[in-house]
């Protein structure tokens, strides 16, 4: 099973059906919260859900020929949240971030350093050359992410996805391999 320490508090770790529980009821008291910027919580009913939904990411490892397409976000042990690539086209060599906290864990640079090792991940072990995240306009927190990771906003799509009743623009953040590289030696 992959697990990857990110420090000692935060790890990022391949979920299984053991964590559906868990996981099922992050969501539950997240739900108002993430239901703002996430267009699959309602489909999240009950512990099957979840469990389904973790289903779906191991079989994302199959997709990708064992590697890791998803994790879920360990906190001081507790599922906090999910980060994945959304896509991954293996031809182009470019992957798109998707990620998600639950309430109680906002504001504490987990996400942040979460994407961090994930966008690392991409480059490193994935080999890709470009890793996208797309944010809302109005997701400030967002948005914040890819800002603070040193990606370049490129533009905005209209309409990129629809929100249960209306629909919201993306904002895309794009970083590539070289410059990813550049920041490293930087740091």
């Amino acid at each position: 099973m992959f697990l990857h320490h990110i420090d000692q508090d935060l790890s990022l770790r391949l979920l299984n059906e053991k964590d559906a529980e868990e996981l099922y009821r992050l969501i539950d008291g997240s739900r108002d919260h993430l239901r703002e910027w996430l267009g699959w919580v309602d489909y999240i009913q009950d512990v099957n859900d979840s469990g389904e939904f973790i289903h779906d990411h191991l079989n994302g490892v199959i997709e990708t020929g064992g590697f890791l397409k998803s994790a879920g976000i360990l906190y001081k042990g507790s599922i906090a949240g999910i980060i994945n690539y959304n896509d991954i086209h293996k031809q182009y060599k470019i992957g798109v971030i998707g990620y998600w906290l639950g309430e109680p864990f906002q504001g504490k640079g987990i996400m942040t350093r979460a994407c961090k090792e994930f966008v690392n991940y991409g480059f490193t072990e994935l080999g890709l050359n470009r890793i996208e995240i797309r944010a809302a306009p109005e997701n400030k927190k967002s948005k914040a992410i890819p800002e603070k990771l040193g990606f370049t906003k490129e533009g905005q799509i209209r309409q990129a996805e629809r929100l249960y009743d209306h629909y919201v623009d993306h904002v895309v953040y794009g970083m590539l391999a070289n410059e990813w590289r550049l920041s490293k030696r930087n740091e």
